[in-house]
């Protein structure tokens, strides 16, 4: 008996975990938003559009001017930066001329210490107000640059909120651009089946509209959970916690806008335990 025990307990203890991909309708059934990669342009002054250069479904590349903002003070500050630039150089040399004056004057005895510390300080000051200077009229440069609002990424301009001609307020969105690559659907893993959704872990998407399964594959699961309502929950799982999933769409149709609803069905591992006689 003693002997059997051990044979029981050791075959216990070696399992084998055999991962499979199989479907769970009841845990890994789940409903989401698709989403892109929205980039948002806004405006950096109060101004008005001088130019829209792009229309809405346009393709842009990274770099390109998508609206341009009035200069007009803008470029009135870069001049007036510059011409305290210029006064804070010419400054700087007549600082330097009286220094060297002044040392070689005290190499002679003809003026005191005194007289030198303070055409140095002069210098000092000079030189440090030029170097503001400089730094202003650099970001006065910028501000003008940035009235050029430019695409940082390839995609398709998706809103232009406002028209040609209008005022507008700093901070306002001026254009949004859907970033190029693949779209993803955001989805909330119930916390029964955390541990079996991995990143990579294939997945099946159903959207309305398009015909047949688009094939997913999970991007990234959050690491901490919400405790919060969410339509994409039915009421009974209201009450559990949640982790925000993402599930990347690998062959989507390149029209495929956000805001589209799809279910989506994780293909998450099952594990299964055997024990060895």
């Amino acid at each position: 008996m003693r002997g059997w025990n051990e044979r029981a307990r050791a075959g216990l203890l070696m399992v084998l975990l055999m991962v499979g991909c199989g479907e769970d309708p009841e845990d890994l059934l789940l409903t989401g938003t698709v989403e892109r990669t929205l980039v948002e342009l806004t405006a950096p002054a109060s101004e008005s559009i001088v130019a829209l250069t792009v229309r809405r479904g346009q393709r842009v590349a990274a770099g390109d001017v998508l609206v341009q903002l009035d200069k007009t003070y803008a470029l009135a500050e870069v001049a007036r930066s510059e011409a305290n630039m210029a006064a804070a150089r010419t400054a700087v040399f007549v600082a330097k001329q009286e220094f060297n004056r002044v040392k070689q004057l005290r190499r002679t005895s003809i003026t005191s210490e005194q007289q030198l510390e303070r055409a140095e300080l002069s210098y000092d000051e000079a030189q440090a107000r030029l170097r503001e200077a400089e730094a202003l009229a650099v970001a006065a440069q910028k501000r003008t640059r940035d009235l050029d609002l430019v695409s940082p990424v390839n995609g398709v301009v998706d809103q232009l909120p406002f028209d040609e001609g209008e005022r507008v307020p700093v901070g306002s969105v001026l254009v949004v651009v859907l970033a190029d690559g693949n779209p993803w659907v955001r989805v909330w893993v119930p916390e029964t089946s955390y541990v079996r959704v991995l990143p990579d872990t294939p997945s099946e998407v159903r959207i309305d509209g398009i015909a047949g399964v688009l094939h997913g594959s999970v991007l990234d699961v959050a690491r901490e959970p919400e405790f919060t309502p969410h339509y994409a929950l039915t009421e009974r799982d209201r009450v559990h916690l949640v982790y925000e999933t993402r599930v990347e769409l690998l062959d989507a149709p390149p029209t495929l806008r956000p805001g589209m609803p799809a279910q989506v069905h994780i293909l998450a591992p099952r594990v299964v335990v055997r024990a060895v006689p």
